[in-house]
């Protein structure tokens, strides 16, 4: 009898061993295919347990979570769900997220270690914190300015304060509801699919993640790089430049829209807006210079986060003389974000520093207490000497003075812009981008209190008439009245 229990014992032994080896091989070797299982819904029910935290602008959230009932139970809602989706993106229970839903998830999901000094004890209880909130550096009035002068077109608005960088509004339109996307169904699943197959493509965020030919904006770049080479010491001196120009190596004669250009100065140039002169002004500074000076400006740049990621913008750094030539101009295979184009004129505002942009003032724990400050303080460096810097903050205070950006024109402020019209599609046959860049400066303020890009895709009017002073300007004039109102 003793033997038989013996035997029970060292049998019961053997499945508890066997227990155990097969528990172990599940928890160490198995474990993280077992998680990551698309059948395992724990870490869903998990992630949408709780309450998200805020996006907050001014203080005020734009939004919100409602509690579903359901498996999944918080579902993220929205407040001006338009106005404010190319800041905060979506937090979908189905699609995930992006922009600053993305961007600071980790903070808004309540796993941010900096959201508790005791993360090791929630790792123990298996629970997190509240979500936190990300405060973001936006200007409601500056924001609302933008969405309500673009209504109707395609296109994006960026404005930056040019000493510190910070965002005050970033527009994108069309635009869309992001809180159509936020739980699960039917609904959701029809909504994702009308906005992905919408031609005007309302989810595409043209502000940071669209590059466009940036057309006779660029020239403040041009312009930059021959004062600060010393290609150009004299900026009212005759150029010499014919009209029209042969681009060089070929018998391409690259024409103006603008009367008035041939052997004028290069403050004319950037007054009326030549071709001519500003193509030939390149190609004497030459390819090296003139990638160097790009990037100084920050072409090329695929690092740029604010913290959503930014597109990089292009300017070629193998040419031929021709192409440098149109290059110079803003075309040829020249692309940037309407926020890189915002930064330019940023950089000519505020003395020459190129702005480090930013969208995150701070984030904060649920009770308001600070966890970080979010932006980068200080520029991306020196995309320009000083002295270049208030030469051509004159030039473009004369563009809009007496020149081809007069609709930007704000009474009582000194303004000073450049606008663009960018051809583009096959044989430059689609309708021409309308672009402003600029900063404008409250009469009794020290320093430039707001610079901004404007561009719009589908200008209304005949082709030969579209213009950036005609379709942008007055947006951008739109846009600088409500942030010099707002005060720094």
């Amino acid at each position: 009898m003793i033997r038989h229990i013996r035997w029970c014992a060292w049998f019961c032994a053997l499945l508890l061993a066997a227990l155990l080896v097969n528990a172990a091989r599940v928890q160490v070797w198995e474990a993280a295919a077992y998680r990551d299982s698309p059948a395992n819904k724990r870490p869903a029910v998990e992630r949408w347990a709780q309450p998200r935290g805020d996006i907050l602008v001014e203080g005020r959230p734009v939004t919100g979570s409602r509690d579903s009932r359901q498996l999944l139970r918080w579902e993220r809602t929205y407040a001006d769900g338009p106005l404010y989706a190319p800041v905060t993106g979506f937090a979908s229970q189905t699609y995930g997220t992006s922009l600053l839903e993305r961007a600071e998830d980790a903070l808004l999901a309540g796993t941010d270690p900096g959201l508790t000094a005791f993360p090791l004890w929630y790792d123990l209880a298996r629970g997190r914190p509240s979500g936190g909130n990300a405060e973001t550096t936006l200007v409601a009035a500056v924001q609302q300015a933008g969405y309500t002068a673009l209504e109707g077109k395609r296109g994006a608005v960026a404005a930056l304060e040019p000493v510190t960088g910070r965002i005050l509004a970033l527009v994108s339109s069309p635009s869309y509801d992001p809180g159509e996307l936020s739980g699960t169904g039917t609904a959701v699943t029809a909504a994702w699919t009308r906005l992905n197959e919408d031609p005007a493509r309302p989810m595409l965020n043209r502000a940071l993640h669209e590059t466009y030919p940036p057309g006779s904006t660029f020239k403040i770049v041009t312009a930059a790089a021959a004062l600060d080479a010393g290609t150009v010491t004299d900026v009212d001196a005759p150029t010499r430049t014919p009209d029209p120009y042969p681009l060089p190596g070929t018998r391409t004669l690259l024409p103006n829209a603008a009367s008035g250009c041939e052997d004028a100065s290069m403050a004319d140039a950037v007054r009326w807006s030549c071709n001519t002169v500003m193509a030939r002004i390149g190609v004497r500074v030459g390819l090296r210079g003139m990638a160097e000076a790009a990037r100084r400006f920050g072409f090329n740049d695929a690092g740029l986060r604010v913290p959503a990621w930014v597109s990089r913008s292009n300017f070629d750094t193998d040419m031929s003389p021709d192409q440098l030539a149109l290059s110079s101009i803003g075309q040829f295979n020249t692309k940037a974000t309407p926020l890189q184009m915002a930064r330019v004129a940023a950089a000519v505002a505020s003395g020459g520093e190129l702005p480090a942009p930013y969208l995150v003032e701070r984030a904060t724990r649920a009770d308001g207490t600070q966890i970080r400050t979010g932006g980068r303080r200080g520029g991306s460096g020196r995309a320009m000497t000083p002295s270049t810097a208030l030469r051509l903050q004159e030039l473009m205070v004369g563009a809009v003075e007496d020149g081809t950006a007069r609709n930007a024109a704000v009474a009582g402020a000194v303004v000073g812009g450049k606008t663009g019209t960018a051809q583009h599609g096959v044989g430059n046959a689609g309708t021409p981008y309308a672009w402003f860049i600029g900063w404008a400066k409250a009469a009794d303020e020290p320093l430039p209190g707001v610079a901004v890009a404007v561009v719009v895709e589908d200008a209304s009017g005949d082709r030969g008439d579209i213009s950036g002073n005609s379709a942008a300007a007055p947006i951008a004039r739109a846009v600088m009245e409500a942030a010099l109102r707002a005060g720094p």
